[in-house]
């Protein structure tokens, strides 16, 4: 009888020489580490609480924290008091990143690209660094008083993300995936694209955290392998890769058979998951049949890669059931040269944002697609003028955890809402303050999921993203 040399070659080895071999010799076996989403073998949506406003979320982090107080919270106040001394009560006592001594007031430039609009039926105030977002206005909803607990980067951005200042604990993303999982099996759940650099916690703001690992974010890249390992060896075919998965996962189900370890069905569905996006995935990566239109909209380029690109594929993964897409872009940390650095940033994704919310309307989608647009903290009304090591630099602003701004658009928000307001300096909150718990659990409303009731067993007692805080901010749900 003729037997396939793969089949003859497996019966050899046992299963630690095999795990061994494969992993030295057939570097895209490798692929457990990463591919972790085969929601087939997760529980169908067990945390669904109540009807959804959201099934899918993309999800914006700009990294670094643009300046909230140059782009959507106008103040003119603070225009009128800039230079001046800034209140002892704004520095006296309070947390800051690089400011030592007590600074002057900051206004936004008097240049007329910084110069606030009204925008839309709402009247809502944008920046002009931002005119496209300006023609979605009508679209957004604002939250002009989020507040955290953070003033350094890499521990605001967990707090953020995970609802926890340190690592260990998951992602907004991984719950959402735990909780209602997701509709198609030949993609992850939960995908992250990140240009620039990763931030400053690493990839733990995407992590799954003691959730089965089955749960966290994988990335596409923008060059090569749009996942490592996703393509096939050298020397190796699909018929070849497919045997040697089918023999890896029946000497793994033996193995889950003995110790019912659940991380065992995780790699399991991982194999499978690796060779289902070996045809989902390159399908999704192609735009080339998107229409000019839509690619000039976005000002994405057919085999090019960055913000843009992931903005048009962050529309293509939602139309195919992917419930979370989380863009992360790095290059938002303005503690010097504000005013000359932020309208570069401004312009890289002002166009596709606006393009997404737009293409998502037209198409249908932004009803059931929460967007979302946020940072680890904002920035301080007070004016930066030296660096870390006390060297003078070009006007910046430091870290400002009191009080920042956040938006919305569709997944059953409120369009065209302002909820909250600053005080005439952006300094503080005036009304309706929103901590990040508050925020994560109304995402998670929007979603279906009471953040209560969405919980883990870990270490002898049930965790959740909002500890044992939170409240659903209703004033922004429609």
């Amino acid at each position: 009888m003729n037997t396939h040399p793969v089949d003859q070659y497996l019966r050899t080895l046992t299963r630690r020489q095999l795990f061994q071999r494969v992993g030295l010799g057939v570097g895209g076996f490798a692929l457990a580490n990463l591919l972790n989403n085969d929601l087939s073998a997760a529980p169908k949506n067990p945390f669904s609480h109540f009807a959804p406003k959201a099934k899918n979320v993309i999800y914006f982090h700009l990294v670094g924290a643009p300046s909230h107080l140059d782009l959507f919270d106008y103040k003119p106040e603070l225009q009128k008091r800039n230079g001046e001394l800034c209140p002892k009560e704004m520095f006296e006592g309070k947390q800051l990143a690089f400011i030592r001594s007590r600074p002057s007031l900051l206004g936004t430039s008097k240049e007329s690209k910084y110069e606030f609009k009204k925008c839309g039926k709402s009247g809502i105030r944008i920046s002009n660094l931002l005119p496209h977002l300006q023609t979605v206005a009508d679209d957004m909803c604002f939250i002009r008083t989020l507040h955290t607990e953070q003033f350094n980067h890499a521990p605001a951005q967990m707090f953020m993300q995970t609802g926890f200042e340190r690592f260990g604990r998951p992602s907004l993303g991984a719950w959402t995936n735990y909780g209602i999982g997701s509709p198609n099996k030949d993609l992850p759940g939960f995908v992250v694209m990140v240009t620039g650099q990763y931030p400053g916690a690493g990839n733990s703001v995407f992590g799954s955290g003691f959730l089965p690992s089955v749960y966290q974010g994988i990335e596409f890249r923008g060059k090569g392998d749009p996942v490592l390992f996703l393509s096939n060896p050298k020397g190796v075919d699909a018929s070849t890769r497919r045997k040697v998965i089918s023999a890896v996962n029946q000497l793994n189900e033996m193995q889950l058979d003995g110790v019912g370890d659940p991380e065992i069905a995780t790699r399991i569905s991982q194999y499978e998951m690796a060779y289902r996006m070996q045809t989902s995935v390159p399908e999704l990566k192609d735009i080339s049949k998107e229409s000019q239109t839509t690619l000039d909209a976005y000002g994405a380029k057919v085999g090019g890669a960055g913000f843009a690109n992931n903005c048009l594929l962050a529309r293509r993964m939602v139309e195919r059931g992917v419930r979370f897409v989380q863009l992360f872009d790095q290059g938002w940390d303005h503690h010097s040269g504000v005013f000359s650095r932020l309208p570069g940033k401004c312009k890289q994704v002002d166009q596709p944002i606006a393009a997404l919310i737009k293409d998502l309307k037209e198409r249908g989608l932004l009803d059931e697609t929460l967007v979302v647009w946020s940072a680890e903290f904002g920035r301080t009304p007070m004016g930066q003028g030296t660096g870390g090591s006390g060297e003078k630099t070009a006007i910046g602003r430091d870290h400002h955890k009191e009080a920042f701004t956040v938006w919305m658009a569709g997944g059953g928000t409120k369009p065209g809402h302002v909820h909250g307001r600053t005080d005439d300096l952006g300094y503080g909150i005036a009304d309706s303050p929103v901590h990040v718990h508050d925020f994560n659990a109304t995402l998670l409303h929007l979603l279906g999921m009471d953040h209560e009731r969405l919980t883990y067993r870990f270490q002898g007692r049930k965790f959740r993203l909002t500890d044992v805080h939170g409240h659903v901010v209703k004033n922004v749900i429609a």
